[in-house]
Parts: C-alpha cells; sequence; structure tokens
C-alpha cells in the first residue's frame, strides 16, 4: 500500500512557474513508476507526465512537453512535477500517481495507476 500527498498548487499568473511535490508513504519506492495527471473543469483526467522507477526514464503528454520536468528523489520517497511557462489551459486539479512496476526499471507507463494522491489545486490565470 502506498499513500501519496500532493502539495505546491496555487494560483499563478500566465508564464509562471510552480513546482508540485508528491510525498510517498511506504517502503520500496524504487518499485513504483510515478505519473502526474491532471483534470480540468468539465474534462476527463488526463495524463501530464511519468518517471520510471529508476528515475531514467520520462514521458510527457505532448501539451508540456519542454515546459514541464519530472523528477524524482528516492532518498526521499519524492517525486516532483517543475511546471514553466504556465497557460490558463494548464488550469486543473493536479494528481500524483503510482504504479507497481520492476525494482529500479525504466519502463514509463501513462495508465493503468494502482494508487492516487488527493489532488492539488492549479489556477493560471490570464
Amino acid at each position: 500500500q502506498v499513500q501519496l500527498v500532493e502539495s505546491g498548487g496555487g494560483l499563478v499568473q500566465a508564464g509562471g512557474s510552480l513546482r508540485l511535490s508528491c510525498a510517498a508513504s511506504g517502503r520500496s519506492f524504487r518499485g513504483y513508476a510515478m505519473g502526474w495527471f491532471r483534470q480540468a473543469p468539465g474534462k476527463e483526467r488526463e495524463f501530464v507526465a511519468a518517471i520510471s522507477s529508476s528515475g531514467g526514464s520520462t514521458d510527457y503528454a505532448d501539451s508540456v512537453k519542454g515546459r514541464f520536468t519530472i523528477s524524482r528523489d528516492n532518498a526521499k520517497n519524492t517525486v516532483y512535477l517543475q511546471m514553466n511557462s504556465l497557460k490558463p489551459e494548464d488550469t486543473a486539479v493536479y494528481y500524483c500517481a503510482a504504479r507497481r512496476v520492476a525494482y529500479n526499471s525504466d519502463f514509463v507507463p501513462s495508465a493503468a495507476y494502482d494508487y492516487w494522491g488527493q489532488g492539488t489545486q492549479v489556477t493560471v490565470s490570464s
């Protein structure tokens, strides 16, 4: 069982930056790929970014490539999402997710995650 707690959301002007953090409880953090998803009002939840359990591979949605960076600190059981050049269309609730994979793997899943955080609101004003 993994518990995930996101932080770092808030209100920012277009063009600004935010860094989201997701702290994971429990052991064996290196056995989980980590992802970020978001859900805007009236829309379905969508994939944003993911990182392998090793930290060596990442994947991004086309809409955030070049602006967002996902990273992880396995010593701190934490995954981050650095968001730069934010746009109003990035406004959403952002969710951290964990998927059990092989230990220290380079596999980067974009779906079928097992555990979810409660979400953190990101609002980008124009």
